[in-house]
């Protein structure tokens, strides 16, 4: 799909168009409506266009119209001139995902001369990130992306950054869609290295041997059940040379299947389990957005990759495993396995002394209890941290919310026999309990958890994204970063 900022009517199958309250329309919708006879306001008047947000509206016109067709995409009560980056972006989405549904040649998107930089590249963005899917094999294509999109009003500059945020979007929801036969801990670290060399960027990949004599005992004790060893990826992107300040760690989870281990999962929990590598997924999206924008940041992503499955040499219930910190933990069940992970890949981070250290993981069902399908849940040690990412997540719309790390919660993850067990005392706080075991590995670095286990999958479709991989948290992440001083 090619992009551009300028459109000839002539050969522009369809304009996407917003529609505000009480029907307003732009100077083009007005020029449209009058070509087609009112056939618009017609069908504003009797119900069959909606400027309810989130609605689209395919309009056919008449030979005399200088388009084929309009889409109306509605703008709920916001005014043009109102529309900020959340509302563009699923308006983008909106908007693609629903002329996807067949072949169109060219397409041209115009929601009006007042959209600020910021909020045209939410608009391309959406766009982008609307044309994919999760229909990866199927035999015949599900969706088809118009072969030109023109964004008009939109600058160059604009333009080719929200191409690059919703191409980042997309590269991570196809990883984390990707059945576990295809994506494990050896073929995951394989897509990092073509990402490292495509933007020219420093990568070490550690093997199981590397692993072993780096003590990441923790890792290498969840993979013990999978003919897969796993992997850690250290990533490296350094977009400004003379800061002298420590670069940004994001960490990511990557359990690239989940059987529960010995602590095996029913049927229906286990099916979605290639998604439980969406942290890893997610920290390598947000890399390759930083490089393809030039963002001017330091960042390093850890993404510690295991597969947990059962055989002979799975690690045990009782079990204690001694993680690369030297702190020991008791697994108390072998499904609350991304914690164990991280407790190496966080120690790995925190001794490179970073400016602070960021954790994705899809860690636990209780954060879905807590906050639903689709709020990511926020855990740490540090406010102004916490406060950023928030606001960031904000501006982009994305839904976060903080959880209480009172002291109390730090005796339920204490065991009688070793330093940690890997899991809180019964059924409550264990989003909480299970952000309390990573803190023990952090030291005295500045840190944010994001447990990202609802938004990070769909089981329901929208109209702006299939189900399936969301891409949830790289617009956040990477606005945070691009803006971080």
């Amino acid at each position: 799909m090619k992009l551009t900022t300028t459109c000839d009517q002539k050969s522009c199958d369809c304009i996407v168009l917003g529609i505000g309250p009480e029907g307003q329309w732009s100077a083009t919708a007005a020029d449209l409506d009058t070509q087609s006879g009112g056939a618009l306001s017609r069908g504003v008047a009797t119900g069959d266009v909606s400027q309810k947000q989130g609605d689209a509206t395919l309009v056919p016109l008449p030979g005399s119209a200088a388009f084929a067709s309009v889409l109306l995409v509605g703008t709920g009560h916001a005014e043009s001139k109102d529309i900020d980056a959340p509302l563009a972006y699923r308006m983008g989405a909106t908007a693609l995902r629903k002329l996807s549904g067949r072949q169109r040649e060219k397409v041209c998107v115009e929601l009006g001369a007042e959209l600020t930089d910021s909020v045209a590249e939410a608009l391309v963005a959406g766009a982008v990130a609307g044309t994919a899917g999760q229909s990866l094999y199927h035999s015949e294509a599900q969706l088809f992306p118009p072969q030109l999109v023109a964004f008009l009003g939109v600058s160059e500059e604009a333009l080719v950054a929200g191409q690059a945020i919703g191409e980042a979007i997309n590269a991570t929801r196809r990883l984390v869609n990707e059945p576990g036969n295809v994506i494990y801990p050896e073929t995951f670290a394989e897509a990092a290295t073509e990402v490292a060399k495509q933007w020219g960027l420093e990568i070490e990949v550690w093997d199981e041997q590397r692993l072993e004599q780096e003590n990441c005992q923790a890792m290498l004790a969840v993979g013990k059940g999978s003919v897969r060893p796993p992997r850690l990826v250290k990533l490296t992107y350094r977009g400004n040379p003379q800061q002298t300040t420590p670069p940004i760690a994001l960490v990511g989870k990557g359990v690239t299947f989940d059987s529960g281990g010995l602590s095996l999962k029913p049927s229906a929990s286990m099916l979605d389990m290639k998604m439980d590598m969406a942290g890893a997924g997610t920290v390598l999206g947000v890399i390759r957005c930083l490089a393809d924008l030039k963002a001017n940041c330091n960042v390093v992503g850890y993404m510690g990759l295991a597969e947990n499955m059962i055989d002979g040499n799975s690690y045990r219930l009782g079990d204690v495993v001694k993680t690369r910190s030297g702190k020991t933990v008791e697994i108390h069940n072998t499904d609350a396995e991304g914690r164990v992970v991280l407790a190496d890949v966080l120690d790995v981070a925190v001794k490179d002394e970073p400016a602070a250290v960021v954790d994705l993981a899809t860690l636990t069902g209780a954060c879905l209890v807590a906050l639903g399908a689709d709020t990511v849940g926020l855990m740490g040690n540090d406010q102004e941290l916490q406060q950023e990412i928030q606001q960031a997540a904000e501006q982009q719309g994305e839904w976060v919310w903080p959880l209480p790390m009172y002291s109390f919660f730090d005796e339920q993850v204490k065991s009688k026999v070793a330093d940690l067990k890997n899991v809180g005392a019964g059924r409550w706080g264990g989003a909480i309990t299970a952000a309390k075991f990573l803190e023990a590995f952090v030291g005295d670095a500045k840190w944010l958890h994001m447990d990202i286990a609802g938004p990070a999958f769909a089981e329901s479709p929208t109209p702006e994204r299939d189900a399936g991989a969301t891409g949830a948290m790289v617009r956040t992440l990477v606005h945070w970063l691009r803006k971080r001083k």
